[in-house]
């Protein structure tokens, strides 16, 4: 479990400042929810699956990250 934990810091730091759209955060969320469906022994493609819906519908909520860039 802490292995899980060290992967997930280094995954979340290195991912940090990319999420300025929602396919980034998708995947940041993804990578969370697959680390922590990990850490606590759950199927890790359903935390994916969560956490990459979580992280794409956080983009139109204020939670202290970066606005995202709805066009190119």
């Amino acid at each position: 479990m802490q292995k899980s934990l060290i992967v997930f810091a280094i995954l979340s730091t290195s991912l940090a400042g990319c999420m300025q759209d929602p396919a980034s955060r998708g995947l940041a969320g993804a990578a969370a929810g697959a680390l922590v469906a990990d850490a606590l022994d759950e199927n890790m493609l359903a935390g994916a699956a969560i956490g990459g819906l979580a992280g794409v519908a956080t983009c139109g909520i204020e939670l202290g990250l970066p606005r995202c860039n709805s066009g190119y």
